[in-house]
């Protein structure tokens, strides 16, 4: 599955990107802000809006962790 390597609504933000400016402007929707609050992969149209608006490839934004691992890592919390 794959993962946020780091917060993107936090470094949107540090980039001047807050959410009040995400939704006036139209860069993202309100499902993406949200699926990014919660973690959640957004889709592919939003994923290429953030990719342009940090100056980032996919890869810096996100990683591909094996679900058993991820799943293994859960059940010892």
């Amino acid at each position: 599955m794959f993962v946020y390597k780091f917060d993107v609504l936090e470094t949107l933000k540090e980039s001047g990107y807050n959410t009040t400016r995400l939704r006036k402007e139209k860069l993202l929707g309100e499902n993406a802000i949200q699926s990014l609050r919660e973690g959640e992969m957004v889709g592919i149209i939003a994923l290429d809006k953030i990719c342009r608006l940090l100056d980032m490839q996919p890869g810096n934004i996100i990683k591909y962790v094996d679900a058993k691992d991820d799943q293994k890592a859960l059940k010892t919390m």
